[in-house]
């Protein structure tokens, strides 16, 4: 492969990558507008009907009133705040993270393991569900930095960059 051969095959991995850091914070994004503008979204049927390891943890969440209070909160701020990360390219590697601790725990709340099988899902899953993909896809953004390629990350780095060092707030010594 020429080095122009891999200086184009680069840029375009490059875009893809922020393609799918975008359409991803999409999806988390609406995800999250739609929970906190539904007037009776709940997660309790989705703690209700978990399987698998950690189902108990699951329901005992679904149990307390204050308890699902605060997971209807941190769950709909949570997508939306991971959303608007991944689409902006700001705090990249932070959004990466919150976004594979949810799909991990919704992976985990309702596992496509043959064991479960049959129950009401929208497709047929045996191991691997968009949960677990978009959660790998996440993990691949989350070491590619793609905040830094197109995003505001971009401003941030090069702020700390400048900063003296030794000084936390950038500010004149004196």
């Amino acid at each position: 492969m020429s080095r122009a051969e891999k200086s184009c095959a680069g840029a375009v991995q490059r875009f893809l990558l922020v393609l799918l850091r975008i359409l991803i914070g999409w999806h988390f994004l609406y995800e999250g507008y739609v929970k906190l503008t539904a007037e009776s979204w709940s997660a309790l049927g989705y703690l209700q009907q978990a399987q698998g390891p950690l189902a108990g943890f699951f329901h005992a969440m679904s149990a307390s009133e204050r308890v699902l209070h605060a997971v209807n909160l941190l769950n709909a701020w949570g997508l939306t705040a991971v959303g608007l990360g991944l689409i902006l390219g700001l705090f990249t590697r932070l959004s990466c993270v919150g976004a594979i601790l949810m799909l991990a725990m919704y992976y985990l709340a309702s596992p496509p393991w043959i064991a479960l099988l049959p129950r009401m899902t929208e497709g047929n899953y045996l191991l691997v569900d968009k949960n677990l993909v978009e959660l790998v896809a996440c993990a691949v953004l989350l070491f590619s930095d793609t905040g830094r390629t197109a995003g505001f990350d971009v401003f941030y780095y090069e702020w700390k960059r400048r900063r003296p060092s030794g000084d936390p707030e950038g500010a004149p010594s004196g």
